[in-house]
């Protein structure tokens, strides 16, 4: 009997992120050979997505710029047939503008949409380290006590159209609180969004929701009752919680995100040697729950993407 592909956990693995800096882990990728050295080793490992975001290589500071990108993009599509899905979040105090530069440049199947403005504070970071190996770092940090990530519904109505509508790119609609979820309901109300939509939805960041398991429930039923059946969902959590939310999440039929942009642990007080240690570790806790894994072709008809192949890259 042939598997259900609906009921197929598909792995997100977010490679570096724009949240932990050089000083926290020397595993986290900075240069674009890491980078994509990385992203293939995650795609080996089991991850059917790949979410991206650049690093100035000098330093590791978060970067919008579209050259880097294409430092590493090109090779891992080389190397993998995984879905690029790349950040229109990028880095804390880019304009939107910055944002967008290298979607719209690269054209991918797939972007992250952070579906809100709301507080984002990393700030608590900053008081477990007292050496840093860049002066960029800290600032970066302690300053998001008074940040505002912006997304409001003009901004999230230009990246529908000018990625969207424009291009073919579907999103991962990036889900921090329960009014997110609204918002996505609002856009599908406009008509920029059809069906299947993908809600990754995010626990543990300070100024969004957190990570209570009644929390990952009363998301799940707030996305049935707004969509029905028109979604797909997957889950990420900060820090030490994200195993266990990744774990409860397929159990209740949802996909999965790791990766160091969430999470630079493999246990307890063990930073994670990479990527790739994250997706097997995942991958290995599905697998004898009894999940099948989704392979990239999988992800793209669950998920209705254009293909690799139409890409800027």
């Amino acid at each position: 009997m042939a598997t259900d592909i609906s009921k197929k956990v598909i792995i997100t693995c977010a490679v570096t992120g724009g949240i932990h800096t050089p000083t926290m882990s020397g595993a986290l990728p900075i240069t674009p050979d890491e980078i994509a050295t990385q992203a293939i080793e995650a795609a080996e490992a089991g991850a059917s997505i790949l979410h991206l975001h650049a690093r100035d290589p000098k330093d590791g500071r978060p970067t919008p710029d579209p050259a880097v990108f294409m430092q590493f993009l090109p090779r891992i599509k080389q190397a993998t047939d995984a879905v690029i899905n790349i950040t229109t979040g990028g880095g804390l105090n880019m304009t939107v503008d910055q944002r967008l530069a290298a979607p719209l440049a690269a054209k991918p199947e797939m972007c992250s949409l952070n579906m809100g403005s709301m507080n984002f504070g990393i700030f608590p970071l900053a008081d477990r380290y007292t050496d840093w190996k860049h002066e960029w770092e800290e600032p970066y940090l302690r300053g998001t006590d008074d940040f505002i990530f912006r997304n409001t519904f003009r901004d999230i109505a230009r990246i529908l159209k000018e990625l969207g509508e424009a291009h073919g790119t579907r999103f991962e609609h990036e889900c921090y609180d329960v009014g997110h979820l609204y918002n996505v309901a609002h856009f599908v109300d406009r008509g920029l969004l059809k069906p299947p939509f993908f809600l990754q939805m995010i626990f543990g960041i300070l100024g969004g929701i957190g990570p209570e398991p009644d929390n990952l429930l009363f998301m799940k039923r707030t996305a049935d009752r707004l969509f029905g059946n028109d979604y797909k969902w997957s889950v990420l959590a900060a820090g030490r919680h994200q195993m266990p939310f990744a774990t409860q999440a397929a159990m209740l039929g949802g996909s999965v995100r790791v990766g160091l942009e969430d999470s630079l642990y493999i246990g307890r007080g063990k930073l994670a040697q990479s990527n790739a240690e994250q997706v097997a570790k995942i991958r290995t806790i599905l697998t004898e729950l009894g999940h099948e894994i989704a392979t990239p072709a999988e992800a793209r008809q669950m998920l209705a993407l254009k293909g690799g192949d139409m890409v800027g890259f």
